[in-house]
């Protein structure tokens, strides 16, 4: 059997024929081996290895070298040109060119000047092959101008203002460098404040005083030439507004005056640049420096953006206090709009700077050397790009190829040069010059027509030596054109490989990846091609890996004792090892009592310097390994106790009975350090498929030294073996030697088998592959077969490669399939696998669900059934039935109003479901859809239902306002959710003493439509509450309460004996006048002031006041609660809910005028009865006493109230 291999790199398996391992590769571009024999005889045009940069600036006090060389065979010859014309260098006598080279000395040293020299030379290199041409050398001296003279008067500026010093070096080549310094050639300190620009001005944004100097200078540094050339000092004096008009009256005539503006605080104004907008322009791979620097007072503050994009964030840098943006390695991306902002305290400003990169030429695919055959063809490309578009243009050997001779194997195509059954004569060097206004680019490629045989540059018999287990490469390197294929053979052409694997290389290097003992042998490598055959024999011998089979161990001796390190070592019998031991990884020490001999290493006398690590190194030509121990010394002891630790590590393992399936692993037990082994675990490496990851494999008793074990195919084993007693485990042995075993068919089928459609048209196949343990050997890959499960169509198969998913199109809508994968390699296929259901894409249902019908359970809840939909038009997998509903209008006001769908869906098959949380008398529209694994389905006709009515909320307000001696007026607002037609307001309400107790109960029947309503024939200043609430016809709402209080009779109070439950108000005598009512006045305000200062004592120590008494008599005689067991309380209740009532009381709060109840009202409290504006006297001393309308609250269980008495009770009780 016969394997051809392609260039890139693969992998091979053999077969028991003969095995032939070929290189084919495209015949393009043949590179030429530098090698020195081959390179002897074998012609090559001309190639520019070295040459000077094209903008070549030199030092006027050196000597000018200008370099250009090149190779090729035979060795070119070179000439130069000068400013386009032929230079010719043996008439100048200081112009002297480098043997065996084209570069060029021109002496100045001794005489001439570097000026005469300057143009532009370009280099050709010359055989019999072509010419290739260097660029175009422009040769400039450096120049270091001196500063012009001039005089610099001194600058006198107040504090604050803005100022620039100018610099203006002298123009050099290259540009100078600029810096300032002082007299002292100390650098002049730079901040946010002051600033060197890119022109090398100075500025600051304001002067401070200790900007004052005299030695602000300007130096410039031209590095070619290592000079430094200096401006005259500036001189800067800071002074205070008062100190500048002194100075300008006695200084007018000899002194410039710098700026006239005012140093108080200013918004930014940008010193430079100018205007609101400039415009900058950068080539492609330069660094981009966009500049802005702002004066103002404070010093203002820059900040940078993109407007039209972002700053690229690894490319951009701020440089001078962010005065300066620099973008690196700049692209065309990168033009745009760029704003700087200056800020301060009083404003901003900002300038927009308009970017545009143009890019000198740079290459897209630069044009490559060619070797071809004879009758060859090939390609020349040039591609090159630049903003704008260069101009590619071709020459022949440094001729324009308009006018350079003709050759009819070649075809100029634009960018490209086309070779057609090219002969010997075709051989030249061609130049691809690539230009736009910024600059250009030359490429050299030489088109070389070779017809040379096959070459074999490797030695013959060469022998290489490989350590088992380890990579194998058996080099080939190779010559002839036309480019030759490569053969390997393993002995005589008859000979059979044994299923190894080979690695065949570009450059026709054989690999064995892992290299076996049957792997040696003489391997043949055979090149061929039409003009001929080479072949080179070499010699592949594998040897046995170098082991430590008895390592050094851990030692703890007593100082002035003994110790020997054992260090044991197993290695191949043609390899000579040689030992070498190490203290902590240095030499020995060079001391007699270190004695090393065949396999130890004994210390005598041991001190405490000796303890440390020692290393057993072994070293063979083809390999090393090493085994460390460390020794510990300690002061002697009497009778040292037992050392008792887990096993030393198992060693010496070996592999023997190798089978297809099973091997048996032996090995040397370690030391047990006191405590008998117990058992023995072993341990796996796949070095194909897991390297470096270890497997169990199986435990054998302690007293096994041997294990058979069971492999699987396709594996390249290595095994290690633990040690285990009481004390824990050993460390891992050192791994076995590799055992690869023989490939097979797979012995599992791929698990996680599913089938689901992605698409309404489409069937994924999906699993869980097998891993690279499981493959059994090489070439993995799946059968995948499918099959309708209701119809009696053959099933489809297809092999894929080792992946997890398989697509299958053009499938009918939700069908189920029948479904296998199977797994099978270059050995064979897996068991028949089981066959899984899986179904083809879902669609959306095409069916709404029919017979919808709504049955009102009350006015929050409705139940809703409907008709199942075909299961076929369902077209997928059923995940339940979705009700879409939402109330479309009031049935009371029939006004439009904002439509919110809700949604509920029912899971399953289900046919019916109730709608929770409806409002009451309203109008609602329900429709039905099926849902899918895709989606929904259409909806069902939209069906209308009404909730009947409930009963209302509570009114929104209620407010008491205009009372007299004998009437109050209530006003309130309807309820916010009628939840129904109003039929009646009820009112019902009762007096409440000055015993709080309660009077009789009114009840009144308002109507509907009323929103206000007076109340007359009350009793004069008498507590009252009220009870109010709205009806419909489903019942009556919530209640809302409130208290108000009547008028106290304008002239004056009843006498003590009339009684409280009816209003006398008595206008027939001026009781203002009568002594009586004096005397009682004065005793009713002196007491009650007495009680407030009581109250304002005891009120400051955190006395308790009880007034549940208060609190049972307002209760609403119809709800009054019962008192239960546990001492709890019922509650009634205004509008506000049970987290508000229990809100603390805020101090300063106030009833306003209108009695309007508000719900931050505090609860019972001094404030409600006569500490706030509401409780006042009259002019005749007596008192008003108040009722704010306050919120009932419910008391803490099983506690009293803690308020105080009121003032306004007590007024009471003499009334």
């Amino acid at each position: 059997m016969q394997l051809k291999i392609m260039p890139k790199k693969k992998r091979l398996s053999a077969g028991r024929a003969p095995l032939m391992l070929f290189l084919c590769q495209m015949i393009s571009a043949l590179e030429v081996p530098l090698d020195p024999k081959l390179l002897e005889d074998l012609v090559q045009p001309p190639t520019i290895t070295q040459q000077s940069p094209k903008d070549y600036i030199i030092d006027p006090r050196e000597n000018i070298v200008i370099q250009c060389e090149a190779k090729g065979k035979p060795p070119p010859s070179f000439s130069w040109t000068r400013n386009g014309t032929h230079f010719d260098i043996d008439k100048d006598p200081l112009v002297t060119m480098k043997p065996g080279s084209g570069t060029l000395t021109i002496n100045i040293m001794s005489e001439g000047k570097a000026e005469t020299y300057e143009g532009v030379y370009q280099c050709t290199a010359r055989n019999e092959r072509g010419a290739a041409i260097s660029n175009n050398i422009v040769i400039r001296p450096s120049r270091s101008p001196l500063w012009t003279k001039e005089k610099l008067e001194p600058i006198i500026l107040r504090n604050g203002q803005s100022l620039v010093l100018p610099c203006r070096p002298p123009i050099g080549l290259p540009p100078p460098i600029i810096f300032w310094m002082d007299n002292s050639f100390q650098r002049l300190p730079q901040s946010e404040r002051v600033s060197q620009g890119l022109n090398g001005d100075l500025y600051f944004s304001n002067v401070l005083p200790e900007d004052t100097r005299e030695d602000y200078i300007c130096y410039a540094r031209f590095n070619h030439t290592q000079t430094i050339q200096q401006k005259q000092p500036i001189s800067v004096k800071v002074i205070s507004v008062d100190e500048l008009n002194d100075t300008i009256a006695a200084n007018l005539s000899d002194t410039e005056f710098y700026g006239a503006k005012s140093h108080r605080q200013r918004p930014p104004t940008f010193l430079t640049p100018d205007g609101n907008t400039s415009r900058k322009e950068e080539l492609r791979g330069n660094v981009l420096s966009l500049e802005c620097i702002a004066e103002g007072l404070p010093t203002p503050i820059i900040y940078w953006i993109k407007e039209d994009g972002t700053l690229p964030i690894n490319r951009t840098f701020y440089r001078n206090f962010k005065k300066t943006l620099q973008i690196i390695q700049v692209t065309e991306a990168d033009s745009g709009n760029y704003q700087c902002i200056a800020k301060n305290a009083l404003g901003a400003i900002h300038h927009t700077i308009s970017v545009t990169v143009k890019a000198a030429p740079y290459w897209i695919i630069a044009p490559q050397n060619l070797v071809l055959s004879p009758e060859e063809d090939g390609t020349l490309i040039c591609r090159a790009n630049g903003n704008p578009k260069p101009r590619i243009s071709w020459l022949s050997n440094g001729v324009p190829i308009e006018i350079a001779p003709d050759d009819p194997s070649r075809k100029i195509d634009g960018d490209t040069i086309i070779f057609s059954k090219v002969q010997e004569r075709s051989s030249a060097v061609y130049q691809c010059n690539a230009s736009n206004e910024y600059g250009y680019l030359l490429a050299n490629a030489f088109v070389n027509v070779l017809a040379e045989p096959p070459r074999i540059l490797t030695s013959a018999n060469t022998l290489y030596q490989v350590i088992a287990n380890r990579a194998a490469l058996l080099d080939c390197a190779f010559f002839g054109s036309p480019l030759p294929t490569i053969e390997w053979f393993k002995g005589a052409k008859g000979s059979a490989l044994r299923e190894d694997i080979y690695v065949l290389h570009e450059n026709g290097t054989l690999e064995i990846p892992v290299a076996q003992k049957d792997s040696t042998g003489t391997y043949t490598c055979v090149a061929r091609n039409k003009l001929g055959m080479a072949k080179n024999d070499v010699h592949l011998e594998i040897k046995d890996p170098t082991r430590i089979i008895k390592q050094p161990e851990y030692a703890v001796v007593q100082r002035g004792s003994t110790v020997s390190f054992e260090c044991k070592v197993k290695h191949d019998h043609t390899l000579i090892p040689t030992v070498t031991w190490l203290k902590d990884h240095g030499e020995l020490p060079n001391d007699g009592r270190f004695t090393v001999d065949k396999d130890h290493l004994v210390v005598a006398d041991v001190n405490d310097d000796d303890g440390g690590t020692y290393t057993c190194v072994a070293n063979t030509t083809l390999d090393n390994v090493s085994a460390s121990a460390v020794l510990s010394v300690v002061a002697p002891t009497p009778t040292p106790a037992p050392i008792y630790d887990v096993p030393n590590p198992p060693f010496d393992l070996e592999l023997t009975d190798q089978l297809d399936r099973s091997v048996q692993l032996s090995w040397t037990p370690g030391d047990d350090n006191n405590s008998p082994i117990t058992k023995f675990i072993i341990e796996y490496e796949d070095a194909m498929h897991e390297p470096g990851l270890w497997h169990h494999q199986t435990e054998v008793p302690g007293t096994q030294t041997t294990a058979q074990l069971k492999l699987s195919p396709y594996v390249n084993y290595s095994f290690r073996v633990m040690a285990e007693n009481n004390l824990g485990r050993s460390l891992p042995s050192e791994a076995s030697e590799q055992y690869l075993t023989k490939a097979a068919e797979p012995d599992k089928n791929p698990t996680a088998v599913e089938g689901l459609g992605s698409e309404p048209d489409n069937l994924v196949i999906t699993w869980k592959p097998l891993n690279g343990f499981e493959s059994n050997g090489p070439g993995l890959q799946y059968k995948v077969s499918w099959r309708q499960k209701d119809g009696d169509d053959e099933w489809t198969s297809v092999v894929v490669a080792n992946v997890s998913k398989y697509i299958v199109s053009g499938t009918p809508t939700f069908v189920p399939y029948l479904i296998k994968v199977q797994a099978l390699n270059d050995a064979g296929f897996a068991p028949e696998p089981a066959a899984v259901m899986g179904h083809s894409g879902e669609d959306l249902p095409m069916v709404a669900p029919g017979n919808v019908r709504v049955n009102v359970v009350n006015s929050t809840l409705a139940e809703v059934h409907w008709d199942p939909v075909p299961l076929k038009s369902i077209r997928g997998h059923l995940q339940g039935y979705r009700i879409y509903y939402w109330k479309a209008q009031s049935s009371l006001t029939r006004n439009r109003r904002h439509i919110e769908k809700k949604i509920l869906t029912f899971q399953g098959s289900k046919t019916h479901g109730m709608l929770p949380g409806l409002e009451p008398f309203s109008h609602y529209t329900l429709n039905v859809r099926v849902v899918n694994g895709k989606g929904e389905g259409p909806a069902s006709p939209d069906k209308v239902f009404n909730t009947p009515e409930g009963v209302p909320s509570a009114p929104s307000s209620l407010k008491i306002v205009n009372p007299t001696l004998d009437s109050l007026t209530l006003e309130w607002e309807p309820p916010s959710h009628p939840n129904g037609i109003l039929t009646e307001y009820t009112l019902k309400y009762q007096p409440i003493n000055s015993t709080h107790e309660l009077g009789p109960l009114v009840d009144l029947k308002i109507p509907a439509n009323k929103t206000r309503w007076t109340l007359k024939n009350l009793n004069f200043s008498t507590r009252y509450k009220f009870y109010f609430y709205a009806r419909t016809a489903a019942g009556s709402g919530i209640q809302i309460t409130e208290e108000a209080i009547t008028t106290v009779d304008e002239a004056g109070i009843l006498p003590p004996d009339v009684g409280a439950g009816k209003a006398m108000a008595s206008r027939q005598v001026d009781i203002a006048t009568q002594g009586w009512f004096i005397g009682l006045m004065c005793a009713v305000a002196l007491l009650i002031l007495i009680l407030l200062i009581v109250c304002f004592i005891r009120r400051n120590k955190g006395g308790k006041y009880p007034v549940k008494e208060k609190e049972d008599a307002h209760a609403d005689p119809e709800i009054q609660p019962m008192k239960e067991d546990d001492g709890t309380f019922g509650e009634y209740r205004s509008l506000e809910s049970d987290a508000e009532d229990h809100k603390p009381l805020k101090k300063g709060s106030r009833t306003p005028s209108d009695r309007t109840v508000k719900k931050e009202d505090s609860d019972d409290s001094l404030v409600d009865y006569g500490e706030g504006v509401n409780g006042q006297f009259n002019e005749d001393g007596s008192f008003i006493g108040q009722y704010s309308g306050k919120k009932e609250k419910e008391p803490a269980e099983g506690n009293e109230s803690s308020e105080a008495p009121s003032p306004v009770n007590a007024m009471n009780s003499f009334v």
